[in-house]
């Protein structure tokens, strides 16, 4: 059961579970690395407390409070800026993959680059759990560069849960990186960590 996915009314109706819900929050771009590569999106993710990369947002309690109010309430708590969360940006919900009686419910919001930019700096400016349970606010690099570098890269470090998943199926249903790249990404990526440990 771990992992796999289920509507987010049949996740609501599930007794004795605690709901978290996180958020990729992109825009689209204009600018380009060096001069020359194209950035093309940029996609916000969090370096944890412990040292594990995951998306900004948390445990909510939807006898208390609607899934997306609490995850905007999180998102006010991690990254210091009141973003509206929507039904509409509701992605996906599945079992937790490596913890117990917990759903994991996952949104997308794509924003203006000026907007994103506001809340990196707010991330860092007026967030309270920044230093703490956050941090930084990171940018995922969607870019390929040579022996692996740019996106490969990225994907061979850590991440909490099902974090690195629903980034590689984020990217893939909205269209922001082709299937082909994203398998090529992960394999690359499987081939870093796996040299890593010999």
């Amino acid at each position: 059961m771990a992992g796999q996915e289920i509507s987010k009314e049949e996740a609501l109706s599930r007794h004795g579970y605690r709901h978290a819900c996180h958020i990729m929050l992109y825009a689209d771009t204009n600018a380009k690395l060096f001069g020359k590569i194209p950035i093309k999106h940029i996609v916000l993710m969090q370096m944890r407390f412990d040292g594990l990369l995951g998306f900004p947002g948390g445990l909510v309690n939807p006898s208390e409070e609607s899934l997306e109010s609490g995850l905007s309430r999180e998102l006010w708590e991690e990254i210091g800026a009141a973003i509206p969360v929507s039904p509409e940006d509701h992605l996906s919900s599945c079992f937790a993959p490596s913890t117990p009686h917990l759903i994991t419910h996952f949104y997308t919001k794509k924003m203006k680059e000026g907007e994103l930019r506001e809340v990196e700096k707010a991330a860092v400016m007026t967030a309270t759990d920044h230093g703490l349970e956050v941090m930084g606010m990171v940018r995922v690099p969607l870019y390929f560069l040579k022996n692996g570098g740019g996106f490969p890269a990225f994907l061979s470090h850590s991440f909490i849960s099902n974090s690195r998943s629903q980034l590689l199926s984020a990217l893939g249903v909205l269209g922001l990186v082709s299937q082909d790249d994203l398998r090529a990404a992960a394999a690359h990526a499987e081939k870093m960590r796996h040299s890593e440990t010999q």
